[in-house]
């Protein structure tokens, strides 16, 4: 069941490959994303000594009254991931134009897993035409 997903994702982005991470979660943001308040838009996959981590994604206190004091919404979260995995990502992400973009926040059983993709910037000569062809398609259905 979709959590939370990035739609621009796959507009602004060319997704080479994809991956499926754990996240490292506090109870009450648990809570908060299974009552799907959170947000991945504008969230980034970073790499930093050795580990990887979702920066930026907004999940917000599930009661606003008993979060803890200095709780930070938008906080790094750590990615659960295999060290071959990692070692892979390493390696990509230092490739030039390469990004690591979430697609989507889901569970998966009785955990919460993140969907994320290697990713190259499309150019804005590529959405015009992403756009077009969407009209055509469009005007051929209306037209049947």
């Amino acid at each position: 069941m979709d959590l939370a997903t990035n739609r621009k994702a796959r507009f602004d982005y060319e997704i080479l490959d994809s991956y499926e991470a754990g996240i490292q979660l506090s109870g009450h943001e648990v809570k908060s994303l299974r009552a799907h308040h959170g947000t991945i838009l504008g969230a980034f996959v970073i790499i930093r000594g050795g580990e990887a981590f979702l920066v930026n994604a907004q999940i917000p206190p599930y009661q606003a009254a008993n979060t803890p004091a200095g709780y930070d919404p938008t906080r790094a979260r750590r990615l659960l991931l295999k060290r071959s995995e990692l070692n892979e990502l390493i390696g990509a992400s230092v490739e030039k134009g390469l990004t690591l973009v979430p697609l989507s926040l889901y569970t998966k059983k009785s955990r919460i897993k993140l969907s994320f993709g290697l990713a190259r910037r499309k150019k804005k000569y590529d959405k015009r035409e992403v756009i077009k062809r969407r009209d055509i398609e469009r005007e051929v259905r209306r037209s049947l």
